[in-house]
């Protein structure tokens, strides 16, 4: 994480791709600070503006752009938070937001304005928290954040280790870019708190191009499946990057080939600077149907959309039909 990009200007010259050609023009004094290590930045196209990894990670002007529906807390995650750090939006599960940091700052991130300052978990969960955590309503807990394997392996061991005596959980899901964005980070010490765990594990990565595997990504989620993680992908859909029936084809595809199950793709939530990505639910509803026709039915992803106050995200199809 030491060694990636914190400019953006810096990044483009060492693709060697010009400024003057990205879609919107460069931002360099966008709120929304920059960050792109190395390894990621690797396998972005040099001389290509719009290369589908360097869009997401770029900023441009179009950030700045005015849209209506596009807020701060598109899928109300302030209006669901019970304590410190806790939100609780739907039955049996709940959410820690376990850190700020992330290993890559992606440009359609539905947390950008997030108030992490105030609303993370301390370091060490509390004897409250733990209390409210091991309820029989609370089956499963989802560690998110930012990104929890941006916590050292000792911090996270310390974390798994305090969820482990909670008596009515099932199942530990983790949420994350790190096996695509820093494989590196995916160590044989993680990987051991991970099979450690006395309940079922579940990684959800946030793949959204076949571009970003890599042999390292694929060594990473064997590390992770001889472990016994269960490995999933959630794709966000975003215009420019993913939308074409082509890439979402081989984006399952290549996932499977890494040991990574497609489970959503996911309609882009309406962030304030996100809406140059914005692709239709009647187009993310397209793009299913022909997906369909391509694929064998355990490599098909579920096409998804999240509205804030639901009690859990519904089928484009759905949103679709109601307008």
């Amino acid at each position: 994480m030491a060694t990636g990009f914190a400019d953006a200007g810096e990044l483009l010259e060492w693709l060697g791709t010009a400024a003057s050609d990205i879609p919107g023009g460069v931002d360099p004094d966008s709120e929304f600070p920059f960050k792109v290590p190395l390894s990621f930045a690797g396998r972005i196209r040099r001389g290509d503006p719009n290369d589908p990894l360097l869009l997401q990670v770029l900023p441009t002007g179009s950030e700045r752009q005015h849209a209506e529906g596009f807020v701060a807390d598109p899928v109300g995650d302030l209006g669901a938070v019970n304590t410190r750090g806790v939100l609780h939006k739907y039955h049996g599960r709940v959410l820690l937001i376990v850190t700020g940091a992330c290993g890559i700052h992606c440009r359609y991130c539905f947390r950008r304005h997030f108030p992490y300052r105030e609303q993370r978990l301390e370091r060490v969960l509390s004897d409250d928290t733990l209390a409210q955590l091991d309820s029989k309503e609370i089956q499963e807990i989802i560690l998110s954040g930012g990104d929890p394997l941006t916590l050292s392996d000792g911090r996270f061991a310390e974390l798994l280790e305090q969820l482990q005596g909670l008596e009515h959980l099932r199942r530990l899901r983790i949420h994350t870019r790190m096996p695509t964005v820093l494989p590196e980070r995916v160590t044989p010490e993680l990987a051991a708190s991970l099979a450690g765990f006395r309940l079922p594990v579940t990684l959800v990565l946030h793949v959204n191009h076949p571009n970003e595997y890599s042999p390292e990504t694929d060594a990473a989620c064997r590390l992770l499946r001889r472990a016994g993680v269960q490995l999933l992908n959630q794709a966000v859909l975003l215009k420019g990057v993913n939308d074409d029936v082509a890439t979402l084809e081989a984006l399952c595809t290549r996932g499977f080939d890494a040991g990574v199950l497609p489970y959503y793709i996911h309609q882009l939530d309406r962030v304030a600077g996100s809406a140059h990505f914005y692709t239709p639910p009647a187009a993310a509803r397209w793009l299913e149907e022909r997906l369909r026709d391509r694929l064998p039915g355990y490599l098909m992803p579920r096409f998804v959309i999240e509205i804030a106050g639901k009690a859990s995200k519904i089928p484009v199809a759905v949103r679709v039909q109601a307008g």
